[in-house]
């Protein structure tokens, strides 16, 4: 079993293997499929201050209406991995990429804080269900490849994001969500429609095993280390969904930030997420993932203290901005690792606890925010990071 600092190399040498141009296809349909994820999210996250004002929400309402979102993901996540098993990655990925996009036009539909809780939870069903079956089609993909690209996927997630949330800031005054909202529909369905076909038509790649080690089940201590991974994750994430849905409003009502300087809060965090992706290759080959993990917590600890207690609009721009660059490669190298432990059940397990924290980070916000405040509430994100950091390190001779 492959050790924490190393990365998985073992690659099919069966005649049926695919071709490198094949590879490269299916590499730029989940690409897209993960800019699409990113892109509508932020198109969500961007407009709930307008969906907030129209339901009459509190801040503790919001949070409970939040938790459909958390609900709904958590709940598909962990049957998202059996049906990827059953009936491949790509088909689960291509179906999921269809109800997203249908989902997100739910949320301006609501009245109240009720039922915009009950269509949360949809849109989070799809949500959940997008991201185990994606990232479990990449994690086949990084082994066939032999390169360690995940970061490369989840950069087309934060720049889907980045994209989502800049247009989102500019048509916020012009057009209502339900407008907005549903335009993200019809383009989805599009990008859809258009990286479907190379999913569906090639298998996920199967790497073949040594044929001195046979087939293991995952037994008691590799999926204690899937839940270490999906502790990580969760830490790292529960950053990403505070920022998303806080980020804004932090900006707009504790530093007095007008709406598009408001909207453009997730922006930097996006684009130094991207950035930070992008560049997650080189880095992991240079430093190996123990040290990507620690280095990254740790930088993300101090930008979110920053973020959360500036007393300055651009000072808090700032360190969203260094949040994100720490943010970046965490989640997807606890992600692929546990992939490449226990497969689409090791993808699902630690994608649960991972996108539970960002799912369910909203909704704990709000509360604090309510018994604190925002800026004090925020901090929680500094301190999962720091911890991140800590279980990161502490694990790093595991096997």
């Amino acid at each position: 079993m492959p050790i924490l600092n190393k990365l998985r190399t073992t690659v099919s040498d069966a005649p049926h293997a695919p071709h490198d141009s094949t590879l490269k296809r299916l590499r730029l349909a989940l690409t897209a499929f993960f800019a699409l994820d990113g892109f509508i999210f932020a198109g969500w996250v961007v407009r709930i201050p307008a969906i907030k004002e129209q339901t009459g929400a509190s801040a503790s309402d919001l949070g409970l209406a939040l938790l459909g979102v958390s609900a709904g993901a958590v709940v598909t996540m962990t049957l998202t991995g059996r049906l990827c098993r059953r009936y491949g990655s790509h088909v689960v990925t291509v179906a999921c990429g269809v109800l997203m996009p249908l989902s997100v036009a739910l949320p301006p539909l609501a009245r109240t804080p009720l039922t915009l809780g009950a269509v949360l939870l949809v849109f989070g069903a799809a949500y959940g269900g997008i991201n185990v079956a994606m990232n479990s089609a990449a994690v086949d993909l990084v082994r066939a490849l032999r390169r360690p690209v995940m970061p490369s996927f989840h950069a087309a997630f934060s720049l889907g994001g980045m994209i989502g949330a800049g247009l989102g800031g500019l048509v916020a005054a012009h057009l209502s969500p339900t407008r907005h909202l549903l335009g993200l529909t019809v383009l989805g369905l599009l990008i859809t429609a258009a990286a479907a076909p190379t999913l569906l038509r090639h298998e996920a790649p199967a790497p073949e095993r040594p044929k001195a080690a046979p087939a293991v089940r995952p037994g008691g201590r590799t999926r204690w280390i899937v839940t270490v991974f999906g502790l990580i994750a969760l830490c790292t994430a529960y950053g990403e969904g505070a920022l998303a849905d806080w980020g804004a409003l932090h900006l707009k009502e504790d530093l007095g930030a007008h709406a598009g300087t408001a909207a453009a809060g997730y922006s930097v965090f996006a684009l130094a997420m991207t950035v930070g992706r992008l560049t997650g290759t080189t880095l992991l080959e240079r430093l190996g993932q123990t040290r990507t993990l620690v280095a990254g917590g740790t930088t993300a600890a101090l930008g979110m203290l920053l973020g959360a207690l500036a007393p300055s609009v651009w000072l808090a721009l700032l360190g969203f901005t260094v949040t994100g660059l720490g943010l970046a490669n965490i989640f997807p190298v606890a992600i692929e690792r546990a992939g490449a432990l226990a497969g689409p059940g090791g993808v699902a397990a630690a994608s649960t606890l991972g996108y539970g924290g960002m799912l369910l980070g909203p909704p704990a916000i709000g509360f604090m925010a309510d018994w604190f405040s925002l800026p004090v509430a925020l901090t929680s994100v500094a301190a999962l990071a720091a911890l991140s950091a800590a279980i990161g390190y502490a694990v790093r001779g595991a096997e």
